[in-house]
């Protein structure tokens, strides 16, 4: 039984899709998986998608933060994150599904809106629970370790309070999985998991064949995700600043906050930039020459990233959270510190410059696409249910 926030067709980031292709591995590999997510409804619902039974479940708390337009008051969202501490509702929902469910391993993804609370039904009953960290909901109160433009690097009093629950808990973890080392020595610095089995497993990713790319002669950067501070979006601005006045596009792929996209577009009027909105990733990597993966918070391995690499697109990457971990997977073209616009706008001139090698299709090694197939993704999740059923019964 996964547990996840949000479940497709509900789809704000890259850990819904990545925990989506996990199911669906995992059910055509012969394993019954059932997941348990929110849905912006008064009432509980059931579905079958994909062969994954989809238990969709009422938010508890005062409104529905996902995919918001307009940012709600500061007392709403304190309101917000005080019954995020220990949701009791949600956990009482999702015990009433494990009762009928009976599942032989608990697997909870990302807990925003559920709460730690969660962690406490699966040891009333006996049964084994994994945890994979897809952001740092369990050390910041925000989930991304990064406020007023820089990455925590202590954690403030509130997070301590509010995320209390979480570490009280974790010891309840059987098996936590990271999809970087970065995240997992993150938590485990911090005192997380120091009794689980702990191991870095990738997210499935399917790469496809390698595009050619844009069919012009201007060199095409490309942003695609959230349109918002923490990605890094105004040091992608301003360095266009500091490029050329001839030789290249850049094109934004993502939505954000109303204001603050309207905002940026009247600070940064340029034709040679264009704003797509929504944009699906196979549509917006084949116009494109050059991905920008430019996050400034400590993300912890963007599908972006990944992506870009299927593709077969050149990449200039910021070195923030898991980035490096793959970013020499990719036709990398040069790395920067976040925040530094100025070297990130070298390195796009350096594909300006050189764009007979920068442009066309990099096609990614067979053992990178093995790495993240479906195949080896599943047998590895796999090999980690069995330990812990083991060790649970044991």
């Amino acid at each position: 039984m996964f547990v996840n926030t949000l479940y497709p067709p509900n789809i704000i980031g890259g850990a819904e899709v990545s925990v989506a292709l996990l199911a669906k591995a995992l059910a055509n590999r012969g394993i019954d998986i059932g997941v348990v997510t929110f849905h912006d409804s008064a009432e509980e619902a059931t579905e079958i998608v994909e062969g994954v039974k989809v238990h969709r479940v009422p938010l508890d708390n005062v409104y529905w933060p996902f995919g918001l337009t307009h940012r709600p008051s500061p007392l709403k969202r304190l309101r917000w994150h005080a019954n995020d501490i220990w949701n009791g509702s949600a956990a009482a929902r999702f015990g009433r599904i494990l009762d009928r469910e009976r599942p032989e391993v608990v697997h909870t993804h990302n807990l925003i809106g559920f709460s730690s609370a969660l962690w406490s039904e699966p040891k009333k009953r006996g049964m084994p629970l994994v945890h994979t960290l897809r952001d740092y909901t369990a050390i910041c109160k925000r989930s991304t370790l990064f406020t007023r433009g820089r990455t925590c690097e202590q954690r403030c009093g509130a997070c301590a309070a509010m995320t209390a629950g979480f570490r009280l808990g974790a010891p309840e973890v059987d098996a936590v999985i990271s999809n970087s080392r970065y995240m997992l020595e993150t938590h485990t610095r911090r005192g997380y998991f120091s009794n689980a089995r702990q191991a870095v497993i990738r997210n499935i990713v399917n790469m496809g064949e390698a595009g050619q790319g844009a069919q012009d002669e201007d060199v095409v950067f490309g942003y695609i995700g959230r349109v918002e501070d923490e990605k890094g979006i105004e040091v992608v601005l301003e360095a266009t600043r500091r490029l050329p006045s001839t030789g290249w596009r850049l094109r934004i792929a993502g939505r954000g906050i109303e204001t603050y996209v309207e905002a940026l577009k009247g600070r940064y009027v340029d034709p040679r930039i264009e704003w797509l909105g929504f944009t699906r990733p196979a549509e917006f990597y084949a116009s494109i020459d050059v991905c920008l993966v430019s996050s400034v918070w400590p993300e912890p391995l963007p599908r972006t990233l990944i992506e870009s690499i299927g593709a077969g697109r050149a990449t200039i990457c910021s070195t923030a959270g898991g980035i490096p971990e793959i970013a020499e997977q990719s036709a990398l073209i040069g790395t920067y510190a976040p925040r530094d616009h100025a070297r990130l706008a070298e390195l796009m001139a350096t594909a300006i410059n050189d764009r007979a090698k920068w442009r066309g299709s990099h096609p990614a090694s067979q053992e990178v696409r093995q790495m993240f197939s479906a195949d080896t993704i599943a047998r590895a999740h796999m090999d980690i249910y069995d330990d812990v059923k083991v060790r649970r019964s044991g």
